[in-house]
Formats: structure tokens, C-alpha cells, sequence
């Protein structure tokens, strides 16, 4: 195996990793959700480790039900909940809950749901990522950036100062991402990377609720994020003057 081959195959399997996790993170899923939905509506096989696996890093070689069944899952979230609600309310309410709190599907830059197809081509390093998932905040950054949201988004005022409009402008309903949210912003935890994935849609809705100008694009948002992380970084170093 050639190495440009193999370094494919590596960006592929991490591009698909990003892809599920950011998805989870987005839905606040657990592992259980997709395998559950899929078995109820007889949309393919596909298991708790499986996700858990893919979304590691550590799934080398799915079988094609596992991309079948995902493209078939991601399809029916596209098409909405409703169509499948009565179906679910009778034999899978919890599931139905879970669902109904948020059920955002996976698109493309053609807001088409991705296909079995398209997701296989992610993995094995063929297509690149929809440009809504091509973030790839890594591990070592993610503390900074949440360090730049707490200051852009309350102006450097002290959080209890700007809480209530922050709060209101932030758009999740989920009483975890809405407490891990206001602890961000209190300087009380940081964002992981993975969950800064998940997140950065929703943050960038809250900064064009608050803020003027907005920015055209989430991608650059985040590109004002790191200029603020790096523009700090240059403020503290001594002065050799």
C-alpha cells in the first residue's frame, strides 16, 4: 500500500469520526439512538459499539449495512419525525422523547441528506466532508476558543452582568447543554473539542442574535474565535523592549 494511499485512508476514517461525533454531539445523542431507531424502522443493522467505534476512529472496515443503515436513518430524520411519530409512540416512546428534542439530520452543501454512497466515499478518503462538519478544532485549542466565546459574548463584562441576553440568545433547549453552556461562559469548565464540534452551529446562531456586525459564515466565526485566541496570546508575551 502506497503511502498517499494509506494517508487516505487514515484522513478518510478521521474525516468519518469527526462526522459521527459532531452529529451526536449536535443531537446530544447517545450511542443507543441511531442502532434504535434503525432496528424499530427495519432501516438496516447497525450496533451501540459500531458508533462508538466509528465515532473513535476504531471501525477499520464497516460492512455496507452500516452505511445503509445510517444514510436510511439520516434520510427519515430529513424527512421529519412526524411521519414516523405515530409509529413510535406506540412502541417506542422514549425514543420518540429523544428524538423530538432535536433530530438534526446530516446534509451536504446541496442540503441533500447524505446518501450510503457519500458517507462510504468519506470514509475511504474519496469526498471531503459537507463544509457545516469541516471544522476540526483540535484538543489543545479548545480551552482558548472557549475562553474567546466567554469574552465575545459578554464584552469582557463580568457573566452575571450579561447572563440573562446571553442566555436568551442562546438557541438549545436541552437543560445539559444549557447548564454546560452558562458554565463555559462563567469561566466555571471549558469546551472539549468534541463538544465544540457539536456546538459551534448553535454558537454562532447566539452571536447573530447579540452582536453587530455578524459574520456571513459560521466558518468565520470560528476564524474570529482563533484571531481573538491568538491576538491574547501576542498580548501576553513580555515586551523585550
Amino acid at each position: 500500500m502506497s503511502l498517499a494511499f494509506r494517508d487516505r485512508l487514515i484522513k478518510g476514517r478521521r474525516s468519518m469520526a469527526h462526522l459521527i461525533h459532531v452529529w451526536h454531539e449536535r443531537n446530544g445523542w447517545s450511542h443507543k439512538v441511531l442502532p434504535a431507531l434503525s432496528e424499530c424502522l427495519e432501516l438496516g443493522r447497525v450496533h451501540n459499539s459500531q458508533i462508538s467505534n466509528l465515532r473513535n476512529g476504531k471501525l477499520a472496515s464497516p460492512g455496507p449495512e452500516v452505511f445503509l443503515a445510517l444514510s436510511q436513518a439520516n434520510h427519515v430524520l430529513y424527512q421529519g419525525v412526524d411521519l414516523i411519530r405515530d409509529r413510535l409512540e406506540s412502541e417506542h416512546p422514549e425514543l420518540l422523547k429523544v428524538l423530538l428534542e432535536s433530530a438534526i439530520p446530516i446534509v451536504g452543501d446541496d442540503k441533500q441528506p447524505l446518501s450510503a454512497g457519500c458517507l462510504f466515499e468519506i470514509f475511504i478518503g474519496l469526498t471531503p466532508l459537507p463544509s457545516f462538519f469541516d471544522w476540526f478544532i483540535e484538543e489543545d485549542e479548545a480551552e482558548k476558543i472557549s475562553s474567546a466565546l466567554a469574552d465575545h459574548f459578554c464584552n469582557r463584562r463580568p457573566w452575571r452582568q450579561c447572563r440573562e441576553k446571553v442566555m436568551a440568545a442562546y438557541p438549545v433547549q436541552k437543560v445539559d447543554r444549557r447548564n454546560r453552556f452558562a458554565a463555559v461562559m462563567a469561566g466555571l469548565r471549558d469546551y472539549t473539542a468534541e463538544e465544540l464540534d457539536g456546538e459551534l452551529l448553535d454558537l454562532f446562531s447566539t452571536h447573530q442574535q447579540i452582536s453587530v456586525p455578524t459574520f456571513q459564515s459560521v466558518d468565520l466565526f470560528l476564524e474570529s474565535l482563533r484571531s481573538r485566541v491568538s491576538m491574547s496570546e501576542e498580548s501576553e508575551q513580555p515586551s523585550l523592549l
